[in-house]
């Protein structure tokens, strides 16, 4: 590795490690698996699904996202964990975006969603990315809080918006104007 290439994986490790949006729930409700690392996704204590074989892998949020990756330099690391790059990550990567930039958007993307959590039900679930699209594709009927509602709807909006314009994910919800 040439020290220009060291040094972007070095930046690119700092962001991922600062994120976690994809480990948390907030990206992506599940991640992908390879068969032969599902037993030992398993035995690190993954909620493991492995009956489809196109979709083997493990449930978001992800119970060894603890602030940081607990496993992020282990062997037992995910292979899609390790290769997926968020659109963010390919343009610090490519020198596009400078590191304290990217920290910076990421910092945006959280409060984000701080306030957009802080306007959703409560429910059962833990995974931010399912509750948001249940709310979303099934709003409860009128129960007298339409006004948090439509700002819960416009924040929605933004943070969708903000997702597929920063990081690159544009399949959250099914819009009908776009089938």
């Amino acid at each position: 590795m040439t020290g220009i290439e060291e040094t972007n994986e070095s930046q690119a490790n700092i962001l991922c490690k600062s994120c976690g949006l994809c480990c948390t729930g907030h990206l992506f409700s599940w991640t992908k698996l390879r068969s032969a690392e599902l037993d030992s996704a398993e035995a690190l204590g993954l909620n493991v699904f492995r009956s489809v074989p196109s979709q083997r892998g493990f449930s978001q949020p992800c119970p060894l996202w603890q602030g940081e990756c607990t496993i992020y330099t282990s062997s037992h690391y995910p292979h899609f964990c390790r290769t997926y790059k968020c659109k963010l990550l390919k343009e610090v990567l490519d020198e596009n975006t400078p590191l304290p930039r990217a920290l910076t958007v990421v910092q945006q993307a959280k409060g984000m969603i701080h306030e957009l959590e802080a306007l959703l039900p409560s429910s059962p679930n833990v995974n931010f990315r399912e509750r948001l699209i249940a709310h979303l594709e099934n709003p409860a009927g009128s129960t007298g809080q339409e006004n948090t509602d439509l700002d819960l709807r416009l924040k929605a909006d933004a943070l969708l918006i903000f997702y597929e314009k920063v990081f690159g994910v544009k399949d959250l919800v099914d819009r009908p104007d776009e089938e």
